[in-house]
């Protein structure tokens, strides 16, 4: 456990208020965590021939490596994953269920039963969102992404707006989606790998067992038709399980993936391969050296307190902070980096507080590399104060 320093300082901005903690390693050596210097991208010969290359822990959102992240592309198929993703919220809140029955419509069979990759829909057929989302997670369906479109919101138009609502919502700033299977729509889908990693990193983080159950699988039949997943990692790479390839003549050849071992669960971009051998390759060298280079540190376990944040109006004065997930920090093997953590929330958090909402984030800097944000749970529920508290917390505010 590392040991904590309550700084009791508040920062700079509208309420913003934080905590921060040295890491063992620099607190050990009595010193104060060196400065960050943004990793220089160090040489990384599996992602040498790959024009947009991103590594990141899809756990926590650490960049390994990265090259012209920034730059957008077009996704292909490769969109087809925030189709998934959009299915993952809906089913999670119970907008959709995976029992819940489409028609095939004759616009959906006569446009793309059959274009490109497909389940082989058929007029009037009526299938399950289910059998849709494997036919999308499995074969890249392209018309099975339409039949979900517009069977779970209503038309073509309605879902691609939920698409960049979602994207919006997780900070994807460099993508606009036009369409929910990346077919050629004269730019108006496009993408960046920073943002692709972030997709990566709620999709596997927020609908766990979904990811699980729908992505990763070798092969899918429909229809008298049966297929082989196109993914280059997964059967080959050890724990590898996805996710999505993805080529166009105009895009190249695409791919985000991910692999999960000992807890520690990678993702990486490449985009703008110029052939499908090379693409698989690259995909598997790099994230080999992502499992080999760096080495995994658990600062804190799941569901470790890890600090505790103030509370206005509530029955408790605070409340604990806790992650659902281990708090990991990546480093290069052989090397022993200053780590700072420091815990960012708007507070007092005012009461009521639900356990398990998010109410803030612990940023981690590791020297050498660029700082990330955990989210922080509330560890337990915190009602609002009743007459006596407000009392005697107001009497102790003013003494402190």
């Amino acid at each position: 456990m590392v040991p904590q320093v309550d700084t009791g300082r508040e920062a700079a901005g509208a309420g913003l208020k934080y905590l921060s903690r040295i890491g063992a390693l620099a607190l050990a050596a009595g010193i104060a965590a060196a400065p960050i210097h943004l990793q220089a991208s160090p040489q990384v010969p599996a992602a040498e021939d790959a024009p947009i290359a991103m590594l990141v822990d899809a756990t926590t959102g650490q960049v390994l490596h990265a090259r012209d992240a920034d730059r957008r592309f077009l996704p292909a198929s490769v969109t087809k994953v925030m189709t998934a993703y959009v299915a993952f919220e809906m089913l999670s809140d119970g907008r959709l269920s995976p029992d819940k029955i489409f028609t095939v419509s004759d616009e959906v069979y006569e446009k793309w039963s059959g274009t490109g990759s497909s389940m082989f829909l058929q007029r009037g057929e009526k299938v399950s969102v289910d059998k849709l989302l494997q036919g999308i997670t499995t074969v890249s369906a392209n018309d099975g992404c339409v039949a979900l479109a517009e069977g779970a919101a209503g038309s073509l138009e309605n879902w691609i707006v939920l698409m960049n609502r979602a994207a919006h919502d997780l900070g994807m700033n460099d993508s606009h989606f036009g369409s929910p299977n990346g077919f050629p729509d004269e730019g108006q889908t496009f993408t960046s790998a920073q943002d692709l990693a972030k997709l990566a990193h709620a999709l596997t983080t927020r609908h766990a067992a979904l990811y699980e159950r729908y992505f990763g699988k070798h092969r899918f039949a429909h229809n008298g038709y049966e297929q082989v997943n196109h993914d280059p990692i997964t059967g080959v790479v050890p724990g590898a399980d996805g996710i999505k390839t993805g080529f166009t003549r105009e895009a190249g050849y695409n791919f985000l993936g991910s692999a999960k071992r000992d807890g520690r669960r990678l993702a990486m971009v490449v985009a703008g391969v110029d052939n499908g051998a090379r693409r698989a390759r690259i995909s598997r060298d790099y994230l080999e050296w992502g499992f080999s280079a760096f080495e995994a540190r658990e600062l804190f376990a799941p569901e470790e307190i890890v600090a505790h944040a103030a509370v206005q109006d509530g029955a408790e004065r605070s409340v604990a902070l806790r992650s659902a997930f281990p708090i990991l920090a990546n480093i290069k093997e052989g090397t022993n980096p200053a780590i700072a953590l420091t815990l960012h929330y708007r507070g007092p958090i005012k009461a009521p507080i639900a356990a398990g909402t998010e109410v803030a984030e612990l940023e981690v800097r590791i020297d050498g590399f660029a700082p990330y944000r955990i989210p922080l749970q509330a560890a337990a529920d915190v009602p609002e104060a009743n007459f006596w508290q407000r009392m005697v917390n107001g009497v102790a505010s003013f003494l402190s």
